[in-house]
């Protein structure tokens, strides 16, 4: 089980923690939202819950709940500008289909 982050996904992590003055890490997991059934939620961690999967990578703290992981292993988070847009992109083996305005996704459920 892992989450990994690109270069520039944990530049941008890194960045936002120094410009608060605090915090963790990342937090990732998802929710149930959609027309494709699930969402990613993405925040800044100030602190591990009970329960998280604490995961390291480039520098980075990415927590995650485990009924999450289960459904984002293998992801890898990316972080990308375009013109003014700004966004972190998620590249999650486990999806097996993505509704047409790219907010949320499906797995199989037997996988």
């Amino acid at each position: 089980m892992a989450i990994s982050l690109t270069d520039s996904a944990a530049a941008r992590v890194r960045s936002h923690l120094q410009d608060r003055g605090h915090g963790e890490g990342l937090r990732l997991g998802v929710r149930k939202t959609g027309c494709s059934g699930f969402a990613y939620v993405i925040d800044y961690a100030d602190e591990a819950r009970a329960d998280d999967q604490v995961f390291e990578d480039r520098g980075v703290k990415v927590f995650v709940d485990p009924d999450s992981l289960t459904l984002i292993d293998g992801t890898e988070v990316d972080f990308i500008k375009q013109g003014l847009n700004e966004a972190f992109k998620f590249r999650n083996p486990n999806v097996t289909g993505e509704c047409g305005c790219g907010e949320s996704f499906t797995v199989d459920p037997t996988a």
